[in-house]
């Protein structure tokens, strides 16, 4: 028997860990993966050839990034997440909290104006329209905390508390736009905050980990929610399988605490990636104005010790 139309089987046996992390691609995904790793491999593989440097760490932090879509979307948690609740949240706050943190870590914007090579004068090749873009005052909008803080908030209760998200779940292309949705979302949320990739909007760290505070609290309470819920609140997973042997008010609970406990996850990994540049942005300040010191033989420092002198000079 098929749920939705999506091909998966309804008498899924009960979920493990070990049935759950079996291969079983959603070919949109598997494709939009390898893509993504061909093109950002192509990227670092074309700096290289002409002698210049891309940080390792970048890469690593993209790949995984990648690999965590992936890990949620190309195995049968993608089947288990048609027919649990808990599984689908898992998902979700994998595809929408931590996937963009690391594709972001990875800086894929900075390596495609880095890597696309220049056209000729008077045309618009690749690299041009990708900056054109990131100037445009669509990007503006959409980077803007005033869109992306209300976006965030509404794809969690807009979505799950009205008929959208039983509309989405009953066929295969509905589905993978919520999936690629999510992830969106993710990506517009963190981009401006993680300020690695150029962008229009790029406040400074105090307003960053404000931003990223003014929309966490939210997923906690939408946990909450869930969890202290007396029936099924998404009708799509209200009549789980037999076959899995689980009870769908207690697998919404499920849902609720891991909605809960994710909300922490990425507030962590974007403080350590916010203090960690703040510390070496003041560390870079500090290293131009000492050379600038140099330059000009301490002039600022001089000026100061003269016009100390001069007070003094007066109060005699």
């Amino acid at each position: 028997m098929d749920h939705s139309g999506h091909g998966t089987t309804m008498d899924l046996p009960p979920f493990t860990l070990g049935r759950a992390l079996e291969f079983s691609p959603d070919l949109f995904f598997l494709f939009g993966c390898l893509a993504a790793l061909g093109l950002y491999g192509w990227g670092v593989a074309r700096l290289r050839r002409r002698g210049d440097k891309w940080g390792a760490g970048r890469t690593v932090a993209f790949a995984i990034g990648v690999l965590s879509i992936a890990l949620v979307m190309c195995t049968k948690l993608n089947d288990y997440g048609m027919v649990m609740f808990s599984v689908h949240m898992v998902q979700h706050m994998v595809v929408s909290m931590v996937s963009p943190i690391l594709l972001l870590l990875g800086a894929p914007m900075t390596l495609a104006l880095r890597a696309l090579p220049v056209a000729a004068r008077g045309s618009l090749g690749p690299r041009e329209l990708l900056l054109k873009l990131l100037h445009s005052r669509y990007m503006r909008i959409i980077t803007h905390p005033a869109f992306t803080i209300p976006m965030f908030i509404a794809s969690l209760y807009a979505l799950y508390f009205t008929p959208l998200f039983d509309f989405l779940m009953e066929s295969k292309p509905g589905h993978i736009a919520m999936m690629v949705h999510f992830l969106m979302v993710g990506v517009v949320f963190f981009w401006p905050i993680m300020g690695i990739d150029p962008g229009p909007h790029r406040p400074g760290y105090v307003m960053r980990m404000l931003e990223l505070f003014a929309g966490m609290p939210f997923h906690a309470f939408f946990g909450i929610a869930l969890m202290m819920a007396t029936e099924p609140m998404v009708k799509a997973y209200a009549n789980p399988p037999v076959s899995l042997g689980i009870d769908a008010l207690s697998d919404q609970n499920a849902a609720g605490g891991i909605a809960w406990a994710f909300s922490e996850i990425p507030s962590v990994l974007v403080l350590i990636a916010l203090v960690y540049q703040w510390y070496h942005s003041e560390q870079r300040q500090a290293v131009r104005e000492d050379r600038k010191a140099d330059r000009d033989g301490d002039q600022e420092l001089e000026a100061y010790n003269a016009y100390l002198a001069s007070l003094q000079t007066r109060g005699r």
